[in-house]
């Protein structure tokens, strides 16, 4: 069996970006020499994220293939034309994840609208969360409100540069409000 990975950089306030998309304040950020992403991703079979995120994600890469290595899904009600290096999914999120997770490692690369039902299901098995010295005001918050109060266990923190990573993995234990 597989698991569920949520694997992603927020600005100290919590975005996962801009409000209109913005990274630049990700990549003004010192990560120092080592990361943990190239041992993360080595675990990875597959990507799923929304359009807006695969959309900024190409931005990144100058157009180039994203995520060569994997399978990768994009979640989308409105774009119908297909992608050269992703599936597109129309379907229940929570439904597509749980099955993919019988057999894969699954990395939810974003964003917060994809998330929130997957977090609702408690499909999230581990979290690793670099937060970045930065505060943005407003923005894409990584957590939108929802139905998913939720206890984790922590396993460690790592310092790259400027990012401090909290890694954490699914408590079954729920929080009551």
């Amino acid at each position: 069996m597989g698991k569920v990975i949520f694997y992603g950089a927020i600005s100290l306030d919590g975005y996962l970006a801009g409000l209109e998309d913005q990274l630049d304040w990700l990549f003004q950020t010192d990560t120092g020499v080592a990361t943990t992403y190239e041992a993360f991703f080595a675990t990875i079979d597959t990507t799923v994220m929304g359009r807006k995120t695969y959309q900024e994600a190409k931005k990144l890469m100058d157009e180039g293939p994203l995520y060569p290595e994997t399978t990768n899904y994009v979640f989308s009600h409105t774009r119908k034309e297909p992608l050269p290096d992703a599936i597109l999914v129309a379907s229940d999120p929570v439904a597509f994840v749980s099955a993919l997770k019988q057999e894969k490692n699954v990395w939810v690369v974003g964003g917060g609208s994809l998330l929130k039902p997957l977090l609702e299901a408690d499909l999230i098995d581990e979290w690793f969360i670099q937060i970045a010295p930065v505060l943005l005001g407003e923005g894409k918050p990584l957590f939108e409100a929802g139905d998913y109060a939720r206890r984790l266990t922590f396993v460690e923190t790592k310092q790259m540069g400027e990012l401090t990573e909290l890694h954490y993995v699914r408590k079954a234990e729920q929080v009551s409000k």
